[in-house]
């Protein structure tokens, strides 16, 4: 007995060992420089404020406008249809591309099925799908069914960024040294930012699709560890006055919350006015969602934005 319990003791012990290397390997950075610069420069990736996008001419906001278009892969699974279904109905129409990823086949809707029932192994697999298949579009939105998106707020963040550039973002947090983008707000990716991801994968030393089930990390902190290697970092999407656009609550959550803590200015206190996800929402919530987003006007109000982002090409979204 005593033998079988120090064996079972000594196996804690070395899974705590195991842990704690893990820990210290999201620190770690094969392009890691000497001295104390950092190499993680951006980040808080803010979007265009209104008066730097008066500055740009017609012609310079409409090549802009133009090349902003977004791949959005949703995960789902058969179990979750009827959330897979308010997402097919809802804020995926205003894609320029959406392409729903499964863990097996469905009849009810069309989805790219990966016979994969491993969460990371699946996301792996549609990303580099996504990858292989983009076509011309240069930013990916990974969402999972829950999550609402209003992709018009995500363009107007994307707008002057550079997807020739390594950028990955979305609600940013940090797990020891390891700084992540959270999977349930929406995680975003230029196409730098993938082509490395899938340049890197299946490398068994940096970025393996199979991973110890005893040690595995979630799907969110196991990209951050694969984009790590390659030098992507995760950054933080805010509005021009520091507000965050990724939210990992519902918006009844959220307007509960700045209630209880602003209660003499709940609406500015709980969202930024450009936020591009909200997170938990269910179907209902999704349908009053697209009701106030995309139909819901106040008569005699002018809205004089200015730019505007067309649908896709045979798209019937709202």
């Amino acid at each position: 007995m005593w033998s079988e319990g120090g064996s079972f003791v000594k196996g804690v012990a070395l899974g705590g060992v195991f842990y704690l290397l893990l820990s210290l390997l999201g620190s770690f950075s094969p392009n890691a420089k000497s001295g104390s610069e950092d190499l993680h420069q951006h980040h808080h990736v803010q979007a265009q404020s209104n008066d730097n996008l008066k500055q740009l001419s017609e012609s310079q906001t409409q090549e802009l406008k133009d090349q902003v278009r977004v791949y959005c892969v949703i995960m789902v699974q058969p179990k979750i249809l009827v959330y897979w279904a308010a997402a097919v109905g809802t804020w995926s129409k205003h894609c320029d591309k959406a392409v729903f990823y499964t863990s097996e086949s469905s009849k009810a809707l069309e989805a790219v099925d990966l016979q994969e029932r491993d969460g990371w192994a699946r996301l792996c697999k549609a990303l580099k799908h996504a990858y292989e298949n983009a076509g011309d579009l240069r930013w990916f939105f990974v969402a999972q069914p829950m999550t609402f998106a209003i992709i018009e707020n995500l363009k107007y963040l994307l707008l002057t960024k550079d997807p020739s550039e390594p950028f990955y973002m979305g609600n940013a947090l940090k797990s020891g040294e390891l700084e992540y983008v959270a999977y349930e707000s929406g995680i975003v990716l230029s196409y730098e930012a993938l082509k490395r991801f899938v340049g890197v994968l299946d490398d068994k030393n940096k970025c393996p699709i199979r991973v110890n089930r005893l040690w595995k990390l979630s799907e969110d902190k196991q990209l951050a560890m694969c984009l790590k290697y390659t030098g992507v970092f995760a950054e933080n999407g805010e509005d021009a006055h520091g507000m965050g656009l990724f939210n990992g609550k519902s918006l009844d959550a959220l307007i509960k919350e700045s209630m209880k803590n602003n209660p003499k200015n709940v609406v500015e206190g709980c969202c930024s006015d450009f936020a591009v996800t909200f997170n938990g929402m269910t179907p209902n919530q999704m349908q009053v969602m697209m009701y106030g987003v995309y139909r819901l006007r106040p008569y005699g109000h002018d809205f004089h934005d200015l730019l505007m982002f067309d649908p896709p090409e045979g798209s019937d979204n709202d």
